[in-house]
């Protein structure tokens, strides 16, 4: 293995030589030094450190730097490698610096410059980051093998997995000869594809995400029976509820389906979110987020699909599909909304074969060159054509309106009006979806004109509407004509409340018509959809429980 990094960052020319040659003297045999002459430097840096598979030990940043100062660049470092250490430089003391330093991306030293000498002032704090790094046990990277086929729906829905999920992967091609030699070591055969392998050299044919959690070492089961608090779902709202409730000292276990971080997970960047001038993208507020939740000692179960919710007595009890169940003394239900399907002939047989729901960026580096359909006019569709537009040759936005006007952020259409190679195609359907074993084609339909075409593409991602996945939901749970979750004031009609309603008072503002059920985020009826809303609502609905559990 190559020898891990010590990264040093500072604008001032001499400054940066002058540590960077300190560092060398001391670490030179032990560690590669690098230096930036900026937070952009560095962050790309760091990202092909992060390609390479390399270590990085300990991060020194100049505190007051232009465009980005070392705060800054701290916390985005920390999304690519969280446990590399972290000190922060000044030329004097500073003492908001050092609050906000400790606050924001818990810097672990504070280094007041020039550290002459180096042996009494900087090599102490060096000595003690590269300790606590060594400490923290850095492990390199193992990769989970996954062999397949691109045009295998199966095979798609493990690499989707994988990735939403942080768990890093290398994908072999069925058809490669090292995939060959792997099934052989297997004793797998090509029919048995998709075959997941992970580093321990388990072999798994065909899994579900249950068998894959298992495998790559996600949580599954709750580690007890009973909980203050059961978060459902794990996009903005289900982690914000989280975070707040662990914090807040309730016993919190946060149960998804699928991945952490739900649609908002999916997108490439996320620009209108407070406190991220720069933006963020969907996975690194999520991962912030379920680090954060699992920091407060909040349990995250992962591939975990919630069948039944039921008040038993005191107690709000959550069914498993597997029969299994827990229970608490209160629930926050916040399982967001998903993608309808597209209603227009071959694309259900072509899902995960050329037509995907939601950004799937694993499909990124098959895109290169090609033509790529979007269909949807709101944020997420936006989103997914600047990120495509870097890989695809073009992007074509299918909106069935006149414009993205009505449904898109302003910032997001000024940035697609400014990338050349985004088309927007407005008032135009897909009627049908060409192709064998994956899409070759798209039959379009131009409304306005009455004009149809047929399109060679093997790449068309879907982002309409927003339908709640409530149909497991009781007849207990009132929901409005669309499935949404009904809460709090449109409980109460003409004065009456919910019918079932035992306590002597009207519903809490986000609560359900079962006591002590509490809705946040997409899925409730009249919510706002957007990232900031969602969170805000999951740090509301823990107050809330904290209302109800001291009233009860």
């Amino acid at each position: 293995m190559s020898m891990p990094i010590l990264l040093t960052v500072d604008d001032d020319p001499a400054v940066s030589r002058s540590v960077a040659r300190d560092l060398r003297r001391r670490y030179g045999q032990d560690y590669r030094v690098v230096r930036a002459a900026s937070g952009a430097d560095a962050l790309e840096a760091l990202r092909e450190i992060k390609l390479r598979g390399d270590a990085v030990a300990a991060i020194l940043a100049d505190y007051r730097m232009p465009q980005m100062d070392g705060i800054t660049f701290l916390e985005q470092a920390m999304d690519l490698f969280p446990s590399a250490r972290r000190a922060l430089l000044t030329a004097y003391a500073d003492t908001d610096a050092a609050i906000q330093a400790i606050n924001v991306v818990d810097v672990d030293h504070y280094l007041l410059k020039p550290w002459d000498p180096p042996e009494e002032k900087l090599y102490p704090v060096v000595d003690a980051l590269v300790e606590a790094w060594r400490a923290a046990g850095e492990r390199p990277v193992e990769e989970t093998k996954v062999i397949g086929h691109r045009w295998s729906s199966p095979s798609y829905k493990v690499r989707d997995f994988l990735a939403r999920n942080s768990v890093p992967y290398r994908w072999y091609s069925v058809d490669e000869p090292e995939a060959s030699r792997l099934l052989e070591a297997a004793d797998r055969a090509a029919e048995d594809i998709p075959v997941l392998i992970t580093p321990d050299g388990t072999v798994l044919c065909k899994p579900d995400g249950e068998q894959i959690a298992d495998a790559v070492g996600l949580s599954t089961r709750p580690a007890a029976e009973f909980y203050d608090l059961v978060v459902i779902g794990g996009g903005p709202a289900g982690l914000g509820a989280a975070v707040y409730g662990a914090s807040e000292g309730l016993r919190t276990v946060l149960v998804e389906r699928r991945a952490t971080g739900g649609q908002a997970g999916q997108s490439s960047r996320i620009e209108n979110y407070l406190g991220f001038p720069d933006g963020v993208s969907g996975a690194q507020l999520t991962d912030r987020a379920r680090r954060q939740a699992q920091k407060f000692g909040a349990e995250v179960l992962t591939a975990r699909d919630v069948t039944g919710l039921e008040a038993r007595g005191s107690a709000r009890v959550v069914r498993f599909g597997d029969g299994s169940e827990i229970a608490a003394h209160a629930v926050v239900l916040a399982t967001g909304v998903s993608y309808r399907a597209l209603e227009a002939e071959g694309v259900a047989d072509l899902t995960g074969r050329g037509v995907f729901y939601g950004s799937a960026s694993t499909e990124a580096p098959e895109c290169e060159g090609e033509h790529v359909y979007i269909v949807g006019g709101a944020n997420s569709a936006g989103q997914a054509a600047v990120f495509f537009s870097r890989h695809a040759k073009d992007v074509s936005i299918l909106v069935r309106g006149p414009s993205l006007h009505a449904s898109m952020s302003h910032y997001l259409i000024e940035q697609i009006e400014a990338i050349g190679n985004i088309h927007v195609r407005p008032r135009t359907t897909v009627l049908r979806a060409h192709g064998t074993d994956h899409l070759e084609a798209l039959t379009l339909c131009d409304e306005e004109q009455g004009i149809t075409e047929t399109v060679p593409t093997g790449h068309l991602f879907v982002f309409i509407g927003a339908a709640p996945r409530t149909e497991w939901l009781g007849d207990e749970l009132l929901r409005d004509e669309h499935g949404f979750v009904r809460t709090g004031p449109d409980l109460v009609v003409e004065g009456n409340r919910p019918p079932g309603w035992t306590l002597d008072r009207d519903p809490h503002h986000l609560e359900s018509s079962i006591p002590g059920v509490f809705v946040a985020g997409d899925v409730r009826s009249q919510s706002v959809k957007r990232v900031a809303s969602a969170v805000g609502e999951g740090a509301m609905a823990v107050s809330l429980v904290h209302r109800y559990l001291e009233a009860r």
